[in-house]
């Protein structure tokens, strides 16, 4: 593939060198030059000058339709977006070129290895457990916690170098952070063991901190807390969890509510539910009785004459705020019959003398129930007789 001297030679499309149309996506884009560099890759052809010239060919088109603003540009302007300095054309690269390295690392799981170590790391992050009571969860509130937590060290700045030096390139990965070996047709990474991965090593580290940049300090935080937060909220502080080693960033502290039990309600979402027990005697004449609610004032409650076991009343507005929104639940307040104890003789008596004069309008479901229980024993009776 010899042109004369002088001779300009058109470059092929981009997509007739993949193979593949123009309405590909990116999946498809990489599965193609996957394909095309595993068979032309001069390893697999070894003196083939025709099958480097078209692997150069694979890689360079890859290089420009895996990206979406080259291909873009391309789909607009032809080969002149990457000429006269429109774009600075994609290149080739002896060692597969970056575009190969990202086939490897889809396939493999291996870095392409082109980000230069700074020996800067991000912090972890914190997890802070908050018992908070329901009160406390309906107002909201601002709370003071004191965490421990590795801090960046003042002595060094985090860099974690003596005062008066700073920390240098590795000499073993140049400061890559990864050091690359070539094993036939595959070109392997790993984790330069100079330098951990950090590209950088302190020959002379801080007394203060032994090189890693951060000490660990007791910090006082002041977190806000809003009304309407829910058992289990997760609530992140930005910048707050530790700090990074060697001045690297810090990460962030999540903050995780639980509520404590309450002695009167019961939540669920934003509404309240309690369960008043009222006498006999309320629930069957009638009556009302006074409720707390979260806000800290009282509720009346009117209890209609015959009131059953079980029966909810609902109090609008008296729930819980809704958490980032202008609403608030209701509550529910269930009553519940309490059957009289300890009676005195003089009571036994006039209870007596109430269930001698009760009928079935005065106790209409006990009346109905055992009236259906006869007449249920009675079927049996009759399928169980003499044919």
């Amino acid at each position: 593939m010899n042109f004369p001297r002088g001779q300009q030679v058109a470059k092929r499309c981009y997509y007739e060198t993949l193979e593949i149309e123009r309405t590909v996506d990116d999946g498809q884009i990489k599965a193609a030059f996957r394909k095309l560099a595993m068979k032309w890759h001069p390893d697999k052809n070894p003196g083939d000058q025709d099958s480097e010239i078209r692997f150069k060919e694979i890689n360079e088109a890859y290089e420009v339709l895996k990206d979406p603003d080259k291909r873009a540009a391309y789909d607009r302007f032809g080969h002149a977006a990457f000429e006269q300095g429109m774009g600075g054309g994609p290149g080739f690269n002896s060692d597969f070129g970056s575009a190969f390295s990202d086939i490897f690392e889809g396939i493999f799981g291996m870095g392409g290895g082109r980000s230069r170590g700074s020996g800067r790391e991000r912090g972890a992050d914190l997890r802070y457990n908050m018992e908070i009571s329901l009160e406390e969860a309906f107002l909201g509130k601002t709370a003071q916690l004191r965490i421990p937590t590795p801090v960046t060290c003042e002595a060094c700045s985090g860099t974690g170098a003596k005062t008066g030096t700073k920390p240098k390139t590795c000499p073993t990965c140049g400061g890559q952070g990864k050091i690359r070996h070539a094993q036939g047709f595959f070109t392997l990474e790993r984790t330069c063991h100079a330098c951990q991965g950090r590209g950088q090593v302190i020959d002379n580290p801080c007394p203060s901190c032994s090189g890693s940049g951060r000490v660990t300090r007791e910090r006082t935080l002041s977190v806000n807390i809003p009304a309407g937060v829910e058992d289990g909220t997760r609530i992140r502080v930005a910048g707050e969890g530790e700090a990074g080693l060697r001045g690297g960033p810090a990460g962030d502290l999540y903050i995780f509510l639980s509520l404590s039990p309450h002695q009167f309600f019961q939540r669920d979402g934003a509404d309240l539910h309690c369960r008043v027990p009222i006498s006999m005697v309320t629930a069957a004449l009638g009556g009302e009785f006074e409720v707390p609610t979260i806000d800290g004032s009282k509720s009346r409650v009117k209890v209609t004459s015959g009131t059953q076991p079980g029966r909810r009343f609902r109090l609008n507005g008296k729930g819980m705020p809704v958490l980032r929104a202008k609403q608030t639940g209701d509550m529910y307040v269930q009553v519940m019959v309490e059957t009289p104890q300890n009676l005195t003789k003089r009571q036994k008596e006039l209870l007596a003398e109430f269930d001698k004069l009760s009928s079935q309008d005065t106790q209409p479901e006990s009346s109905g129930f055992f009236s259906k229980v006869k007449e249920f024993f009675d079927g049996l009776g009759n399928r169980t007789g003499p044919s």
